[in-house]
């Protein structure tokens, strides 16, 4: 949850937020939203890429024959 606001910050938040031509509780809850979004954003980038795959059956397959003997 978020921490509640200080009179001065409700303040210079509704001053954006007329600014924007939202209310304050709008103004709020995108400010929130946008939040959400870039915490996600930067979880799935710092998340490690996958290990390569191991080949299939048939491509095994075709790697040993294609191996001399």
């Amino acid at each position: 949850m978020t921490k509640p606001l200080t009179d001065a910050q409700r303040a210079y938040e509704a001053k954006r937020a007329a600014k924007a031509g939202v209310s304050l509780d709008k103004w709020l809850a995108q400010k929130a939203r946008d939040r959400q979004q870039e915490e996600q954003a930067r979880a799935t980038a710092a998340k490690p890429p996958a290990p390569p795959k191991k080949p299939g059956l048939f491509a095994r397959l075709l790697q040993k024959a294609e191996k001399p003997l």
